[in-house]
C-alpha cells in the first residue's frame, strides 16, 4: 500500500502537523490521518473501549476539508 500526501493543517508548525494521506488500496478507498493522540480522559471515556491495535487521533476541521475537496473533485470526474 502506498500513501499520497493530500495536505496538512495550514496552521501547524513544520514537522508537527495533522496531515491527511490517500492510499492506493484497490479493495476499498482509505485514508491515513496523522494527528494528535487523544489523551483527554473525558474524551476517552465518551468514546469507550478502543482495541489495542487501534488508536484515536484528533485532527482539525481544515484537514477534513482536504478530504472533502478530493471527494468532490472525484465526483466531478464521473
Amino acid at each position: 500500500m502506498r500513501a499520497r500526501f493530500l495536505g496538512k493543517d495550514p496552521d501547524s508548525q513544520v514537522g508537527n502537523s495533522p496531515t491527511l494521506f490517500a492510499t492506493d488500496r484497490t479493495d476499498r478507498v482509505t485514508y491515513i490521518a496523522q494527528g494528535w493522540q487523544v489523551t483527554d480522559p473525558q474524551a476517552l471515556a465518551d468514546v469507550g473501549d478502543v482495541p489495542d491495535y487501534e488508536t484515536l487521533i484528533e485532527i482539525p476541521e481544515d484537514v477534513l476539508k482536504m478530504y472533502a475537496r478530493r471527494y468532490l473533485n472525484k465526483e466531478g470526474e464521473h
